[in-house]
């Protein structure tokens, strides 16, 4: 601003030199025989002295233009690409637009932040000046930006200050024709692993499988591609016209293959028309199937990943695909390196403008454990419908086990599913009935039916008839006693349930980290709605993930938070945008969006009850298939929950369990009931934590 002053004053000290030549007597000798000393060199020299104190002054004065505005419009736009009413030389702001696109192009979607440093009158010629232009780029995730100057030639006008058009304005030297262009190196992308630090995702050798049509004469091709389709059991006609649509040289990849797959010959498959078989490397699990609808898949980067990181992720980059491999995909990718290089008109050389180095992604850490959670995938492997074995440390709730067998397509049933928990809710019915007042020897009547609002309610065939009657608490929870629970529903509002279910986590929020559904019971119902919530039916949803958190709350005496990521050191990452829907169905924040309930902590009078009650399932219930396992005593409660249309009833089998410092949930989506569906699952998983 400093300049626009010391020119206005400079103007008003000329014109008044001018004015007093105009005056008769004061012009041409009558001024020079008074030395100046005379009334116009006295004005002279008044306003020649103000200039010099002056000096730098910074102040602002609205006399004539002031070339900051011209640098300050052209800095932006040097940022947006729009010149419309920019002062500018030397091109029309259609012109300047265009280079800034031709040149930035290869950077996209990058965009420069342009700022303008204050203009500098030329020394001499006070009306030209000079004024810094700053670019910086965001070009990845760190603190280190790719900054540099430019230098703005501005020209003054009598209306404003022009700036003259330049290439040399968007970049270092860079002349018209040559454009920016960024090469990037691939970080060595990090392991997933499992507890105790062993890894589980980590690179392994793979065999690409595809047609190479370098291979194979051009009206052979769609012949080929059919072949080796069939061979691989996939659809000819849409391989056919993938091979098709690629270029004329391409390799068009059909499937990838983990070496020592039995399920493929690599080799047999190599001897095919046309057909290539490329060696390499890819981030896997131990098996194909490991926790596979948990942790997700590796691959090829889609253009949705691609579009979604802002430049994060390039066409061509291996990157997380699915589950928590692209929920923290930034995490376990690292950052590329980048050269930024400006590309002559004839694709000739470069010259390297900015570079940084790969920085290797960071270990995503987790706590599954890698046995236990084999051993349980093999346990499901038989099943044809969705089911799920989950295992809690109650001590810590680390999760050490979340299997989802093959019958669920890829869901994750162990972490997002959502199902009726039928009986094994009553262990949540049995807490809100200690806090009105019931102790475990507290007598409940057990007829063989209940009719609430003309709804016939039974206990399951085949209850056993030493238990009808007036029995106490601990007799009805350990044999399940439908009617039991369901007529003393007066004693527990629908809202006391609903807290007594949160204060052992079904239902409570938490920012667990991962893909969970955590569960929900309405605060509010009545009638037979209510009545069925009693036992676990009607509106109550539940994953068996918040299921084994029920278990492993009851096991510790206070509410417990299941964990599976732990946090790198220096803290959380944030997942990556764009991942809601990862591998599930349901985002992390469903946790918090299910809460029907403030939880209110366990006492210990009221958790040593609940182990007590579900002990007694054990040792005079339904779960005595239990009672000789190895390891310290089982807690369990089996659970059943009928759902579907009136005349085709089917059954969702439950089993949870406590023993020592692990908690477990079984479920299995269609079976008979709880303790005989799920029950031998259960056990063969206790076997296999016991080394059997």
């Amino acid at each position: 601003m400093g300049v626009v002053v010391q020119r206005g004053v400079q103007d008003r000290a000329r014109a008044a030199a001018r004015a007093d030549e105009e005056q008769p007597g004061r012009g041409g000798d009558a001024g020079r025989r008074d030395g100046g000393r005379g009334p116009a060199g006295r004005r002279w020299a008044a306003v020649l002295g103000a200039v010099l104190a002056l000096g730098s002054v910074t102040a602002c004065t609205p006399e004539g233009p002031d070339p900051d505005v011209a640098a300050e419009a052209l800095a932006e736009a040097l940022t947006t690409g729009t010149f419309d009413g920019v002062p500018i030389t030397g091109a029309t702001a259609e012109e300047a637009a265009a280079q800034r696109t031709a040149a930035f192009e290869g950077l996209a979607p990058w965009q420069p932040t342009v700022t303008a440093a204050e203009a500098q009158v030329t020394k001499d010629e006070p009306d030209q000046a000079t004024a810094t232009l700053t670019f910086t780029w965001d070009v990845d995730a760190s603190d280190t930006d790719w900054t540099y100057k430019t230098t703005a030639r501005l020209t003054r006008g009598e209306e404003e200050w022009t700036a003259a058009w330049s290439t040399y304005l968007l970049a270092r030297d860079l002349v018209p024709g040559e454009t920016l262009a960024v090469r990037r190196t691939p970080a060595a992308r990090a392991d997933v692993l499992g507890a105790g630090g062993e890894p589980i995702v980590t690179s392994r050798d793979v065999f690409r499988i595809g047609i190479d049509k370098t291979r194979v004469a051009a009206p052979e091709q769609p012949a080929a591609a059919e072949g080796l389709a069939t061979a691989l059991e996939m659809d000819p006609v849409a391989y056919a016209a993938q091979v098709a649509a690629a270029g004329e040289k391409a390799f068009v990849q059909a499937i990838v293959v983990r070496s020592g797959d039995p399920a493929y010959d690599p080799a047999a498959l190599g001897e095919l028309p046309g057909v290539n078989v490329v060696a390499g490397t890819l981030p896997l699990a131990p098996t194909r199937r490991f926790a596979r609808p948990l942790l997700g898949t590796v691959g090829e980067a889609t253009a949705e990943i691609v579009e979604e990181s802002q430049g994060a992720v390039a066409a061509g980059d291996v990157a997380g695909l699915s589950g928590l491999q692209r929920q923290y995909d930034a995490q376990l990718r690292g950052l590329p390196g980048l050269a930024v290089v400006a590309v002559a008109a004839d694709g000739g050389a470069e010259r390297e403008l900015f570079r940084s180095e790969p920085v290797a992604g960071q270990p995503l850490v987790t706590t599954l454990d890698v046995r236990l959670q084999d051993a349980a995938e093999s346990i499901l492997e038989p099943i044809e419908v969705p089911s799920a074995i989950v295992a809690l440390r109650p001590s810590t709730g680390d999760v050490l086990v979340a299997a989802s067998g093959p019958g669920s397509a890829g869901l994750s049933t162990a972490t997002v599913g959502k199902y009726a928990p039928g009986s094994t809710l009553k262990v949540a019915t049995s807490l809100a009935l200690l806090r009105a007042g019931l102790t475990p020897d507290s007598t409940l009547s057990c007829p063989p039916t209940v009719a609430v609002e003309g709804r016939e309610f039974r206990n399951y065939p085949g209850y056993p008839a030493s238990a009808i009657g007036d029995i106490p608490l601990r007799s009805a929870l350990a044999n399940s006693c439908n009617t039991a629970f369901i007529g003393a529903r007066d004693q527990v509002p629908q809202e006391a349930l609903a807290s007594a279910a949160a204060s052992l986590g079904l239902g409570a929020a938490a920012d667990v980290g991962f893909p969970a559904f955590l569960g929900s019971v309405p605060a509010e119902s009545e009638g037979t709605d209510h009545a069925a919530s009693m036992i676990g039916q009607g509106r109550t949803e539940a994953s068996p993930l918040a299921m084994a958190r029920v278990a492993a709350s009851v096991g510790a005496g206070a509410l417990v938070t299941p964990r599976l990521v732990v946090p790198p050191e220096g803290g959380a990452v944030a997942p990556a945008a764009g991942t809601e829907d990862a591998g599930a169905s349901a985002a992390p924040s469903e946790a918090a969006a299910a809460s029907s309930a403030t939880p209110v902590p366990l006492t210990a009078a009221e958790a040593e009850a609940l182990r007590g009650l579900m002990r007694a399932f054990v040792t005079e219930g339904g779960g005595d298939f239990l009672q000789d396992e190895p390891g310290g005593e089982v807690l369990a409660k089996s659970g059943t929950a009928q759902f579907g249309a009136a005349d085709a009833l089917q059954n969702h089998a439950w089993m949870i369990a406590v023993q020592d410092d692990l908690a477990v949930a079984v479920f299995v989506e269609v079976g008979d009931y709880g303790s005989t569906t799920s029950g031998p699952l259960l056990e063969a998983f206790l076997a296999a934590v016991h080394g059997g």
